[in-house]
């Protein structure tokens, strides 16, 4: 279930005989418009209810809209401390940055 009003990294749901990777790529041309490269798997959070795997992706065309978020925003290692995420999302903060830090 999505927290109202909280930050979260994009994706969805993995569709029947999708694996997560393609459902990433495919979120994210429903959710922002654009085609990314799907690089390596960096964490996975397991909470009651979703169990959320993050990948590193490179953008490959387009440029992000917001087509089903109030807002977005591109971020440094040291900005995702000071937004309020969704607690599926809190656990991965220190992966993500540390992979922006590379």
């Amino acid at each position: 279930m999505r927290e109202a009003l909280k930050w979260e990294f994009p994706g969805g749901k993995i569709e029947p005989g999708e694996s997560a990777e393609a459902a990433l790529a495919r979120e994210l041309r429903e959710e922002l418009d654009v085609q990314v490269l799907v690089g390596e798997r960096l964490g996975v959070s397991l909470t009651s209810s979703i169990e959320l795997e993050l990948y590193a992706c490179r953008l490959h065309a387009g440029t992000p809209e917001p087509r089903e978020h109030a807002e977005l925003r591109w971020l440094t290692s040291g900005d995702l401390a000071v937004l309020d995420w969704a607690p599926a999302d809190i656990p991965l903060l220190e992966v993500v940055a540390a992979a922006l830090q590379r």
